[in-house]
């Protein structure tokens, strides 16, 4: 069984898209393959800056012959119909055979599909493969109408077994597939051939090619580290940009550089990401001074000076780099110091949303807020207040301009500068996070106040202008927001109503036109905003530019609402399950009562995951989904609720009374423990009632043919369900 090697070599591929690339061209051949009938033992793919390669082993020599059976019209049919079915099959009418069927005699056709040979299959499989590549961006070059990312030079497709190497024949817009590649540009620029992929990557190798992504990410992460031990420091750990420097170099060479001191004053973070963006340099730290002091660069070359010329280039480049980040960082630090209250002026210019207005408006809306949640988190108001007016100014800071990933790590500082306490200036710099589920949580009580106004501020202004997720789209990444609010309350165990903070934000709408407003227009007053009658009233009168311009506020009505608190509870079912908690537990918590105190409802569904997980729990819950639905099938027939009256004296079985007795004994001690939120003793008191229950419908006849016995028991089984129902909706459970 012959083992199949390709590789494309072209210009070089960007970074970014190389591990997409290798994934796509060994899923479209080898899908190819297989649908034509060959089938294989492995498959590996790989990639350099220049070259898609991959290898296909126990590649079988033939596709097997096939016989397809196909059913025509009946003998008796228009000799149109029989003429159609001929073209579809390729056929004669001799060819055919007449076959008796339900419905009288109809034409078979037996369509044999002969193998072919794993070389023509491979050209063809190969062929459409290149034509319909799907790189995010290509390009055509020179008279061909080929496209590909960057151009194509040359192809190579071989298969090779012990009897040797089989150049498969292949010519794809004037480029013809052969057994030879290149190694490095310009370390080893010359055409060798192979005769098999161990041939070709030792051949590569000695042609100072490094074939695998891997192996070249942990060769300059090694030695980087070297370098960095030598001079006694440490490298910055960057997985990104690790991976992205392995696609930029087939032969990697670091080289290390040392940061010049009258740079060394400017924030690491600037350094770091300067470095990083400009020109993918690894950070390199002094563990005596915290500072980043050095750097790694990632040659694609070994040169005679070791180096030397590439790094002296280098060290110019950044310096010119980091002198423009320098003259940055001291017109921000005078900014500073004065105030920073030309970057808030400039905030009212710049817009947030078109129908959310400024920026300006936005952080208005933010400190208010987060005044508003300080008590709840422990935060002082004022400190709130002041991180939140101040922590989107570095917006407007010309760091932040250069490199928009630093806005909030410089806000710290400038708030620093200012002289400003550092619970606030820490609050400017976290009150973006969490970001990402793996994201660090802010635990500062000042910065957890000002964090979670931002995401409540988001989620309700884009619920107010009617710009919600949709199952496709999230433009203004609401479910990112939403997540966040759920890590903050749930990783600081905040005690909250999200329902009522929802409901007292007022969210600033501009109005479409202002026509619109002037003819719907009722003015109120500014201090009576919790107290708007109408959803699009109107709050202030301001004045922009010298006219008067109509401003008014959007509150939620209970639709609304729900729809809010779904959203979120969406986000919290996706949290919890990555923990290990089902969707339907989730469920049955969210039906009930104070489903917005996110922290009481982890806190109850982990203690009813963990009471299912035994088995007095799983039979306990059938016990209570049958009770729930004999009753529910009882009231509907009956048209009357089975909720009171269920007395012991009309039991008539040791059963009902042992039921009436755990019940007794059950029900105080579930409400004692749900209103103490002592959830694992409300699940160890109904757990309780597995075995009472148990027996009860093993022994007891629920629809007795005595009425007055059928009501007693049917009430009996209310009971049941109240009991259940103080701690979860148990209909929803599945199983």
């Amino acid at each position: 069984m012959p083992d199949l090697l390709i590789e494309l070599l072209s210009e070089e591929i960007p970074a970014r898209m190389q591990a997409r690339a290798r994934e796509d061209l060994k899923r479209l051949v080898t899908e190819g393959l297989v649908q034509a009938g060959l089938i294989y033992a492995g498959a590996g793919a790989f990639s350099t800056p220049r070259r898609l390669t991959l290898t296909v082993e126990g590649l079988t020599t033939h596709s097997p012959t096939t016989r397809e059976e196909r059913k025509g019209p009946r003998t008796d049919a228009p000799e149109k119909a029989l003429e159609g079915f001929l073209r579809s099959t390729g056929l004669t009418r001799d060819q055919l055979e007449a076959r008796d069927d339900k419905k009288g005699q109809v034409w078979f056709a037996t369509i044999t599909h002969e193998g072919r040979p794993a070389s023509a299959i491979v050209a063809e499989v190969l062929d459409a493969t290149i034509r319909a590549f799907p790189w995010p961006k290509s390009m055509r070059w020179g008279a061909g109408s080929l496209r590909w990312v960057r151009p194509l030079h040359a192809i190579l497709c071989i298969l090779s077994d012990e009897a040797g190497a089989e150049t498969v024949p292949l010519t794809v817009d004037g480029i013809t597939a052969g057994n030879t590649t290149r190694g490095h540009r310009f370390m080893a620029p010359d055409a060798f051939p192979v005769t098999g992929f161990d041939d070709y990557a030792a051949k590569l190798r000695r042609a100072r090619v490094m074939l695998d992504a891997e192996e070249r990410a942990s060769e300059i992460r090694s030695q980087a580290e070297n370098l960095a031990f030598a001079r006694g420091w440490q490298i910055v750990p960057d997985e990104a940009l690790l991976a992205e420097v392995a696609g930029l170099v087939e032969w990697p060479v670091p080289l290390m550089g040392v940061i010049e001191d009258r740079f060394l004053a400017l924030p690491p973070e600037v350094l770091q990401t300067s470095m990083k963006e400009h020109q993918k340099f690894f950070s390199a730290r002094n563990p005596k001074t915290g500072r980043i002091e050095g750097f790694v660069t990632v040659a694609n070359i070994e040169t005679p000076d070791d180096g030397a010329t590439i790094l002296a280039g280098n060290q110019r480049v950044l310096a010119a780099r980091l002198s423009d980040a320098a003259f940055f960082w001291e017109n921000d630090l005078r900014e500073a110091k004065s105030g920073m209250a030309a970057w808030a002026e400039g905030l009212t210019s710049v817009t947030f949303h078109n129908k959310l207005g400024s920026q300006a408006d936005r952080i208005a809306r933010i400190a208010a807020l987060a005044r508003e949640i300080a008590p709840l988190v422990g935060a002082d108001p004022d400190q709130s207040d002041r991180a939140a007016r101040l922590a989107k100014l570095d917006l407007r800071s010309a760091m932040v301009g250069e490199f928009p990933e630093l806005q909030g790590t410089m806000g710290r500082y400038y708030a620093l500068e200012a002289g400003e306490p550092e619970a606030v200036a820490d609050a400017t710099r976290d009150h973006y996070a969490p970001l990402g589920p793996s994201d660090a949580v802010p635990t500062a009580p000042v910065s957890v106040a000002v964090a979670l106004a931002d995401k409540i501020d988001t989620l309700t202004g884009f619920w107010a202008i009617d710009e919600k997720p949709t199952g496709s789209k999230d433009p203004y990444a609401l479910r990112r927001a939403a997540l966040g609010v759920i890590r903050l309350v749930l990783s600081n165990k905040i005690r909250l109503r999200l329902k009522d903070l929802i409901t007292s934000h007022s969210v600033r709408v501009l109005p479409d036109t202002y026509s619109e407003v002037q003819e719907n227009a009722h003015v109120i007053d500014q201090g009576s905003q919790k107290h708007i009658r109408e959803k699009y009233d109107i709050v202030a009168l301001a004045k922009e530019e010298g006219r008067h311009v109509t401003l008014h506020f959007w509150k939620f009505d209970d639709e609304e609402k729900v729809h809010l608190n779904s959203f979120l509870h969406d986000r919290l079912k996706v949290h919890l399950r990555d923990q290990g908690i089902r969707h339907d537990i989730i469920d049955a918590i969210l039906a009930q009562e104070g489903n917005d105190d996110l922290v009481q409802v982890v806190n109850r569904a982990t203690a009813l995951n963990d009471m299912l997980q035994t088995e007095d729990g799983k039979n306990l819950t059938q016990g209570l989904k049958r009770a729930g639905n004999i009753l529910a099938q009882a009231e509907e027939k009956d048209g009357v609720e089975y909720s009171f009256g269920a007395d012991v004296k009309f039991a008539e079985t040791d059963e009902e009374r042992a039921l009436f007795t755990a019940l007794d004994t059950a029900t105080p001690a579930i409400r004692h423990a749900m209103a103490s939120e002592d959830f694992p003793a409300a699940m160890s008191a109904i757990a309780a009632l597995r075995s009472p229950i148990d027996a009860f419908f093993e022994a007891v006849q629920v629809n007795a043919d005595s009425q007055i016995l059928r009501r007693n028991r049917l009430n009996l089984l209310s009971r049941i369900r109240d009991a259940g129902r103080q701690i979860a909706d148990f209909t929803r459970i599945e199983g």
